[in-house]
C-alpha cells in the first residue's frame, strides 16, 4: 500500500504580494522549533499501513528552509519512512546555502522545488520576492549540484511596470543554461485581500487581459517543450522519469496525510485541514468522494477514462452515458482528444479545465 505525507510550514521571510496561502512572516526561532517538534510528535503518532511503500513525502510552505528540520527527519526515520521513494522540500532562493543543502541530503531529501516565480527583476520586485533573477539562477545551480532531480516554479500573467515583464522573454536562454528536470507554471490568480489585489484596486498595477496571459503561457510552454520537457499535468512539465511522484499520487486519487497548520489531507471519506494546532474534519458522501478521486485525473496527460472510473467506483455507473456525451462534445469543440478509452485535454482544453469539470459534475 502506498503512503503519501504532506507537511506544511507556514513560515516565510515576507509575505509575497500575490500570496493568499496560510503563512506568516517574522516568526521567532523558538516558534519555529516548537512547530517542528510538534510535527515530529505527530509523525511518531501516525497510524501507518503495514508496508508503507512506495512512500512520498512533501514539505511545502511558506518555506521549510527557515526551520531546523532535523528533529522531523529523526522522527520519520524512527517510523521507517526513510529513505522515501521521493522526498521533496520546497525552498525559497534566499534560503539556499551549502549548509542547508547538506542538511537536507543527510536527512533523506532527494528532490527540491525552488520557488523562483520569475526571471525578470522588475516582476520579482513587484511580487516582493526579495531576490533577483541572477540570485535565483545561482540558487538553482547550487541545488542542482546536490539534487539533480529538482525543478522550479514560475508564475505568468503578473502585472509590472517593466517593459520586459514577461518571464517568457528570457526563459529560452535560461532553460538551456539550467536544464531543469521539472518546471511548474502557474497563471496568476488575483486573490482577495492580498497586496496585489490592493495594488490593482488602487490603480498602482494593471492585470494583463486573459489573451495576454494565455499568450505568455503559450510561449513558456513552447520553450519547455523545445527543451525536452513533457506536460504531464495542467501546470507541470518534466523530463521523462522526473515527474513529481507525490503530486501524481494525489492526481491518481490516492490518500495522503496532511500535517501542520494549513495542510490538507485525505483518508477514505474524510478530508482534513490544519487549523492552528488542531485539524478540522469533513466527511464526504461516498459519491462525492468517488467523483473527486475520479475526475481529478482529467488534469493529467493520462486523461479521464470513464469506464475505468466506473469500474473503480461502481456507484458512479449512472453517470457513464452523460459523461461520454459531455466528453465527446468536448472533443468536437477541440477541448479534448481520445487516447484509447481515455479523454485528454488539448492545450485549449487546459485553459478551460474548470468549465469542463463543472459539466462532468
Amino acid at each position: 500500500m502506498s503512503f503519501n505525507l504532506y507537511a506544511h510550514f507556514p513560515f516565510c521571510r515576507r509575505k509575497c504580494a500575490y500570496c493568499a496561502l496560510k503563512s506568516r512572516a517574522g516568526a521567532s526561532v523558538e516558534a519555529r522549533q516548537a512547530y517542528v517538534a510538534r510535527l515530529a510528535d505527530e509523525v511518531r503518532s501516525l497510524i501507518l499501513p503495514e508496508e508503507p511503500a512506495p512512500t512520498t513525502i512533501y514539505f511545502g510552505g511558506g518555506s521549510p528552509g527557515l526551520c531546523d528540520l532535523r528533529p522531523l527527519f529523526d522522527a520519520l526515520r524512527e517510523r521507517g519512512l526513510l529513505p522515501a521513494a521521493e522526498f521533496t522540500v520546497e525552498l525559497h532562493p534566499n534560503d539556499v546555502s551549502p549548509k542547508l543543502l547538506e542538511t537536507l541530503a543527510a536527512g533523506g531529501v532527494n528532490r527540491v522545488s525552488l520557488g523562483i516565480q520569475s526571471f525578470d527583476d522588475a516582476t520579482l520586485a513587484a511580487m516582493g520576492r526579495g531576490h533577483t533573477a541572477a540570485e535565483a539562477i545561482a540558487a538553482y545551480q547550487a541545488v542542482q549540484r546536490v539534487f539533480p532531480n529538482s525543478g522550479f516554479d514560475l508564475i505568468v500573467g503578473y502585472p509590472t511596470t517593466s517593459a520586459t515583464s514577461s518571464a517568457s522573454r528570457t526563459l529560452p536562454e535560461i532553460v538551456r543554461q539550467l536544464a531543469p528536470a521539472h518546471v511548474s507554471v502557474y497563471t496568476l490568480i488575483r486573490e482577495l485581500g492580498t497586496k496585489l489585489d490592493l495594488d490593482v484596486r488602487k490603480g498602482r498595477l494593471a492585470l494583463p487581459d486573459d489573451d495576454a496571459a494565455l499568450a505568455e503561457y503559450a510561449r513558456v510552454a513552447e520553450t519547455l517543450q523545445a527543451a525536452g520537457l513533457v506536460r504531464y499535468e495542467i501546470s507541470n512539465w518534466a523530463r521523462p522519469g522526473a515527474e513529481c511522484r507525490h503530486n501524481c499520487a494525489v492526481w491518481r486519487g490516492e490518500d495522503y496525510v496532511g500535517l501542520g497548520d494549513g495542510a490538507h489531507g485525505r483518508g477514505g471519506l474524510v478530508r482534513t485541514v490544519g487549523e492552528g494546532d488542531a485539524y478540522a474534519r469533513e466527511t464526504l458522501s461516498p459519491e462525492s468522494d468517488a467523483l473527486e478521486r475520479a475526475l481529478i485525473t482529467l488534469r493529467t496527460c493520462f486523461g479521464f477514462d470513464p469506464e475505468a472510473a466506473v469500474q473503480r467506483h461502481p456507484l458512479l455507473a449512472s453517470r457513464l452515458t452523460a459523461w461520454r456525451q459531455e466528453l465527446d462534445f468536448a472533443v468536437e469543440q477541440g477541448l479534448a482528444r481520445r487516447n484509447g478509452n481515455a479523454y485528454c485535454l488539448t492545450s485549449r482544453g487546459t485553459e478551460v479545465c474548470d468549465a469542463v469539470l463543472e459539466r462532468l459534475l
